[in-house]
């Protein structure tokens, strides 16, 4: 028998806790109905038997954490809320699984979720992913950690991340590959009409440049670059419009923003250019050199890098009044 610890937070997204407990549940189910005996236990750990999770919603916690219970899977939902503050209230799990993980157990954190895990001090040196909104967020508290924000799964070492929104789903049915089989895990997707093919949240993402910094001259530079996204912006024309040498501005900027020049600039263009893309009946070329691009295949292939789609395919996805 497995053991499924979730962990029922203060602040919690109330559907990460019951879909996680739901799917596992439904997987005894679906091994019961094929004459196999159940795998899971599934049990909600709070720090109190009745918990707050979000306002006016409590939940019913199976065990406390004073009682030390035993976990083979750890898994943390998403929080809501200011993310520093809902780490906080629920610091005294941070322990737990820090040492829970020590004696074997693997976690699982579901998109903003992966504060609290990295509050833990188990994503040190490691790749994570979670919500694309907080990524500028997550960087800036956890410096340390490699956020990877454009997947919507990451795998490392018995830890285990998943990106915004829904995307818990894909980790979800990963976990129940892993502990049962391929069969089981597509039987899943299909009962909960979940998209097996889905890898990544790039598409999803909205790019908006860190601006919570000292650096007065970066910030600046910043809302340069994004006031003349439509001219070949070149790093040694934006550092000597503030009489700073290249080698210190690029430092400077990548330590400000957690992004090149280059990729800044390349992201502030590719942000707009899907604005353009989701609405109104613009050609691709018409949008291209709108962002600043004169070559087809370079800005083909940096639309694709950022997004993971092509214009085209971004194109005929968001705007309904594509051509087909």
């Amino acid at each position: 028998m497995i053991t499924i610890s979730i962990l029922a937070l203060r602040n919690a997204v109330l559907a990460s806790i019951t879909d996680s407990r739901y799917v596992f549940l439904m997987v005894n189910q679906f091994l019961k109905e094929a004459g196999k005996e159940p795998l899971f236990k599934v049990q909600l750990i709070g720090l109190t038997k009745e918990v707050e999770a979000d306002k006016g919603f409590n939940i019913h916690a199976d065990a406390v954490l004073a009682d030390k219970p035993q976990s083979d899977l750890i898994i943390i939902p998403a929080m809501f809320g200011n993310m520093l503050t809902s780490s906080y209230l629920n610091k005294q799990y941070a322990h737990w699984i820090n040492q829970q993980y020590k004696k074997g157990t693997e976690v699982a954190s579901m998109c903003s979720g992966a504060f609290l895990l990295a509050y833990s001090g188990l994503l040190n040196g490691k790749q994570c992913t979670t919500h694309w909104i907080y990524a500028n967020e997550f960087r800036s508290y956890y410096p340390g950690v490699k956020l990877v924000d454009e997947e919507m799964l990451v795998v490392q070492d018995g830890l285990y991340s998943s990106g915004g929104g829904t995307s818990y789903w894909k980790l979800l049915l990963y976990l129940v590959e892993k502990y049962t089989d391929r069969t089981t895990a597509i039987h899943v997707a299909k009962y909960f009409t979940i998209d097996f093919t889905r890898d990544k949240q790039s598409h999803f993402n909205m790019f908006s440049g860190l601006k919570d910094h000292e650096d007065e001259v970066i910030k600046n530079a910043q809302e340069y670059i994004e006031q003349h996204y439509q001219g070949r912006i070149t790093v040694d024309e934006i550092a000597d419009l503030y009489n700073v040498t290249r080698r210190t501005f690029e430092r400077r900027f990548k330590k400000a923003t957690y992004h090149t020049v280059a990729e800044y600039i390349q992201r502030v263009k590719i942000e707009v250019a899907k604005k353009q893309l989701e609405v109104g009946r613009k050609s691709i070329m018409e949008v291209m050199i709108d962002v600043g691009y004169s070559d087809t295949q370079a800005f083909r292939d940096v639309f694709k890098k950022i997004t993971g789609m092509t214009p085209i395919a971004y194109s005929r996805r968001y705007n309904r009044d594509a051509p087909l």
